[in-house]
């Protein structure tokens, strides 16, 4: 089993940055990738980006390309989103999720966490 904890949501203005953690336990990531999701008031759950957990390799939605970054801790087992630019429509809880079954972009992971709010003020 695998537990994830998301942590560094906050309110920011427009133009200003928020790093998100996801802090894995429960076992050791070897060929698997996580990712982070979002979803807004009365929206369905989109993907942000994606991170190989052994080669690095990293996906990221069109509409955060340049503005977010994507990165993984392996001997803390923490996988970290920094958003930069931030605008207004990032306002969603994001969530991270663990093991995808199927391509990194859709939302059928194993395991999530709880989600973190980001609320981008104008």
């Amino acid at each position: 089993q695998v537990q994830l904890v998301e942590s560094g949501g906050g309110l920011v203005q427009a133009g200003g940055s928020l790093r998100l953690s996801c802090a894995a336990s429960g076992r050791t990531f070897s060929s698997n990738a996580m990712g982070w999701f979002r979803q807004a008031p009365g929206k369905e759950r989109e993907f942000v980006a994606a991170i190989s957990w052994s080669n690095g390799r990293r996906y990221y939605a069109d509409s955060v390309k340049g503005r977010f970054t994507i990165s993984r801790d392996i001997a803390k087992n923490t996988v970290y989103l920094q958003m930069n630019s931030l605008k207004p429509e990032d306002t969603a809880v994001y969530y991270c999720a663990a093991d995808p079954r199927d391509s990194v972009y859709s939302t059928a992971y194993d395991y999530w966490g709880q989600g973190t709010q980001v609320t981008v003020s104008s």
